[in-house]
């Protein structure tokens, strides 16, 4: 098949979750034998004040073209981050000439609604994978400004306070010019209706899509309730792979502490305070904690952890690691803890942990729920609370045998070879070839 992936970034530049789930899976379709191109966002603060520019080059054998635009230079910047013009007028002309039989879009995010639509005007069948709330949720966290989780039945006017309060669009500190903001902040009430729009404009895309791919149960079930077709949803965990883990690596070196890892972001919506404040109700416990990630996105938020670590030898802002790093690292952890404060989707570092026989605790919310079974591979605590993590962090220092219960009862890891055989029936199933 001729196949066109389009997704926000794409490495090198850029390797989060979606990027890397893009990269992914645009190299085993390559080797699979099908013809694959990527479409990505490099820039939305690019120089040029109106239009969009491009670059098409080569990544890992993966014909990428890359485009640029100045978001704050749109017309109605807050409708355009949902419905991009510049987007879809290129997306139609570029897969007019193409021709592919497919396009898959991962995440939504940048691309906005605009890709699938002009896939759909050329009449190519479309798939698309949820990574997260974007399509509900300008914020796409699905948290609002003061801390609260949000769920269906969404209202627009509850969004539109949420976002006048916050002023700020959530993952882009510094890439977004505050004009941009102004604009949509001038009059309360056209918030609403905004809101209203958006909600109709990107409800209507989604239902047009051939078919939707959902990592998690808890994102399928999301979506259906917030208006999507049940039948166009499809859930898929996506695959991980670890060519460099051997069986001495799943051997965990001896320790006299318990040692705790956090990996991700370091960011206030991912709850590494709640881990370090549970720490410090354990005053005398034998226990190290090692936060690995990027702590350079939200500073403030970097500077409480420093100061709460400098209180405590055993907490640790440990920094970022390669990704080939990861079994090293894993290795010398007995446990991960996931502490975030919204509902995550099917979050990677779950998947990497159980790979690597390391129980995971997490915040009984939505995805990271899903994957962990209290008492089984991992246990649960209360989101947000301190005390109810430190009670969980108790029961493994006290109870030597928990953690080995837990390692026992981690099951067998999706491939992405097994991931690439369902996604291939989706493309199937839309576009009706063979292969």
């Amino acid at each position: 098949m001729k196949i066109v992936i389009a997704v926000h970034h794409f490495p090198p530049r850029y390797t989060g979750g979606a990027e890397l789930r893009a990269y992914r899976t645009a190299v085993r379709l390559r080797g699979r034998g099908h013809d694959v191109w990527v479409v990505c966002v490099e820039a939305i603060d690019a120089g040029n004040a109106h239009g969009l520019t491009f670059e098409d080059d080569t990544y890992d054998g993966v014909t990428v073209r890359r485009l640029s635009f100045n978001l704050d230079a749109a017309p109605h910047p807050f409708r355009w981050e949902y419905d991009n013009p510049w987007v879809g007028a290129h997306l139609r002309e570029y897969l007019d000439d193409l021709a592919p039989d497919l396009l898959h879009l991962i995440s939504g995010y940048l691309m906005s609604g605009s890709a699938l639509r002009a896939a759909r005007d050329l009449q190519i069948p479309t798939v698309l994978t949820l990574t997260d709330f974007w399509f509900l949720c300008p914020r796409i966290t699905l948290l609002r400004s003061n801390g609260q989780l949000c769920a269906p039945p969404f209202d627009a006017a509850t969004c539109a306070r949420c976002l006048g309060e916050e002023k700020r669009r959530y993952r882009l500190p510094g890439q977004i010019a505050p004009a941009l903001m102004d604009v949509f902040w001038q009059n309360q009430r056209s918030r609403a209706t905004q809101i209203q729009a958006r909600t109709a404009f990107l409800g209507e895309t989604l239902n047009c899509v051939d078919a939707v791919i959902s990592p998690s149960q808890f994102l399928r079930d999301l979506f259906i309730e917030a208006g999507v077709k049940a039948e166009r949803i499809i859930f898929s965990r996506q695959g991980r792979d670890f060519p460099g883990l051997t069986p001495e690596l799943l051997n965990k070196t001896p320790s006299e502490y318990l040692r705790i890892g956090y990996l991700g972001q370091i960011a206030p919506h991912k709850g590494v305070h709640t881990l370090f404040e549970a720490v410090r109700q354990l005053p005398n416990a034998a226990l190290k904690v090692e936060a690995y990630g990027d702590s350079t996105p939200f500073p403030a938020y970097t500077h409480r952890l420093q100061q709460i670590a400098r209180q405590d030898a055993r907490l640790s802002l440990a920094g970022v690691y390669e990704r080939t790093e990861i079994s090293r690292v894993l290795q010398g952890l007995d446990v991960i803890v996931v502490p975030s404060v919204w509902y995550e989707n099917s979050p990677n570092t779950i998947l990497e942990a159980f790979a690597h026989r390391t129980p995971v605790i997490v915040s009984d919310l939505g995805g990271m729920a899903e994957l962990v079974k209290d008492g089984v591979n991992g246990l649960h605590f209360a989101p947000g609370d301190a005390s109810s993590l430190a009670g969980k962090l108790g029961q493994l220092i006290d109870g030597p045998g928990l953690l080995s219960r837990l390692r026992q009862g981690i099951g067998p890891v999706k491939s992405v070879a097994e991931e690439m055989v369902e996604l291939q029936a989706a493309y199937r199933s839309v576009t009706g070839k063979a292969e």
